[in-house]
């Protein structure tokens, strides 16, 4: 199990925002989780999902704008059902997995751009799968908005998509190009697949 902490990052003076929690749950409501991502505090949120490619994916919604410091905790889950005399259902998660969710999500990582940090009881996979995470999130962290308004437009793997995407915004395939290359999305895209390998190995 992948059990993500998506923290705030806030200025000294600033409070955490409870409406951009929301908005990156919204953003994060369609990647398959066992737990879905919610709230657990102002300024953190929290998701469990038992795939490796979707906790990738996760991962580089949250550093968009590096507005999130992204903890990742790997290990056994177990969750259990709690029907309270109210009606309200809860679940309990416990386990080395929520442990080293803890540890993932741990302060200090506010100096870093694209802060991911990755737990697992085998350290050595868990630093090679957090420098691949880092590397990608340098590249998602660091785009433009003029190259987000690209990007968001393409589907990977497809074919022929860019004169459509200039046709949507009004310029030419030639400036889509270009985005794409300073963006470095696809770069990014065939560098994903290797950041979730290498999570599964933490396993």
């Amino acid at each position: 199990m992948f059990v993500l902490t998506l923290t705030q990052r806030v200025a000294d003076a600033s409070r955490p925002d409870p409406a951009m929690d929301h908005e990156l749950c919204r953003r994060l409501r369609d990647v398959p989780a066992r737990a879905p991502f919610q709230p657990m505090a102002p300024g953190e949120v929290r998701g469990l999902t038992e795939d490796a490619h979707a906790a990738v994916a996760a991962a580089m919604t949250a550093v968009r704008e590096d507005r999130y410091a992204v903890g990742i905790g790997v290990g056994d889950v177990f969750l259990t059902r709690v029907d309270h005399e109210d009606g309200r259902v809860a679940v309990t998660a416990e386990g080395p997995g929520m442990n080293h969710g803890h540890l993932a999500a741990q302060p200090g990582r506010d100096t870093e751009r694209a802060a991911v940090r990755v737990s697992a009881a085998d350290a050595t996979a868990a630093e090679q799968a957090q420098a691949v995470l880092k590397l990608v999130g340098r590249i998602v962290s660091e785009r433009s908005e003029a190259e987000w308004r690209v990007v968001d437009l393409l589907v990977p793997g497809a074919r022929g998509q860019q004169k459509t995407v200039a046709q949507q915004l009004g310029i030419t395939p030639q400036a889509v190009s270009k985005a794409v290359v300073r963006s470095l999305w696809n770069e990014e895209w065939q560098a994903r697949p290797a950041a979730a390998t290498l999570l599964r190995l933490c396993e």
